[in-house]
């Protein structure tokens, strides 16, 4: 087995089994034909051609989050998760103002850009680094027992990147702002592909933290079952041979072990691909 699968299966979709979702005259999201048409029936939408629309005589953000609110009915009907009340920002461009807030159950069915945050947490060892590897808890919505980062999720509305970070260090690794805030930003990985009625078309800003040997994880949100240090060889191997990972967790992993020289060009005939995937672009575009 080879790294590229795992971007193989973030990039698997075809662009033309989805209609664009549009709000106040912006691309914000791609919908399935059959999903659109549902939405049709909802106050303040209507499918026009290849495309599904919020009114755009909607004045604000706060109408039109009306609007998704009110629809929420219809769209739980093709989400893979339960409506939870998370507000996720429903946004055309990074730095922008919102165009509005949906709940987090949303972001497929209309296939907007879900934001997020994901921390490689690493020691230092000698020459050597480590990786701190969660495993994922069995009662997760999302890739039940499952391996995962040290500090990862979704970015909501009304929080910095920052001030996500902290929250999600807290309640998933056990770890103050004083530990969170050493995080570096390194970049960020995009991907889309389609998933049941919908699609997944995500954006995660990666931060690398490293952390001396006595600060150890401790979850507090029941997410993570727990927390092992691995060497980064091991790592490899386990994204090499299994699928063990999370979807997106085996992508930034992969990423991580780029960056810090465990992969070489020379020898990694897949490397331009998997660069190039880490920014959402398919092996079949190269």
């Amino acid at each position: 087995m080879d790294l590229l699968r795992h971007v193989v299966r973030c990039t698997a979709w075809t662009p033309s089994e989805f209609l664009a979702f549009e709000v106040a005259g912006r691309r914000v999201g791609f919908v399935r034909p059959h999903v659109a048409d549902a939405l049709g029936d909802a106050r303040g939408f209507e499918r026009l051609g290849d495309r599904l629309v919020l009114d755009p005589s909607l004045p604000d953000a706060a109408s039109r989050s009306a609007a998704l609110a009110d629809a929420m009915p219809i769209i739980s009907r093709f989400s893979d998760r339960k409506a939870s009340g998370e507000q996720f920002p429903l946004l055309a461009r990074w730095g922008e103002a919102p165009l509005a807030t949906v709940d987090r159950a949303a972001t497929t069915p209309l296939g907007f850009i879900a934001y997020g945050v994901h921390v490689n947490g690493f020691v230092r060892r000698g020459g050597e680094i480590l990786l701190w590897v969660g495993r994922r808890a069995m009662d997760r919505e999302v890739e039940p027992g499952k391996l995962d980062h040290l500090i990862a999720g979704g970015q909501p509305a009304g929080l910095s990147l920052r001030e996500n970070l902290r929250k999600e260090a807290s309640e998933e690794a056990g770890l103050g702002s004083e530990w969170a805030d050493r995080a570096v930003p390194v970049g960020v990985i995009t991907y889309k592909f389609a998933k049941g009625e919908g699609l997944r078309n995500d954006a995660l800003f990666v931060f690398d933290l490293e952390l001396p040997d006595q600060v150890v994880p401790e979850n507090r949100d029941g997410e993570v079952a727990s927390f092992e240090l691995w060497p980064v060889d091991r790592v490899l191997h386990t994204l090499r041979t299994t699928d063990d990972f999370k979807f997106n967790v085996a992508l930034v992993a992969t990423e991580f072990l780029m960056r810090h020289g465990k992969l070489d060009p020379d020898r990694e005939p897949d490397y331009p691909a998997l660069a190039a995937g880490f920014r959402g672009v398919r092996p079949d575009q190269l």
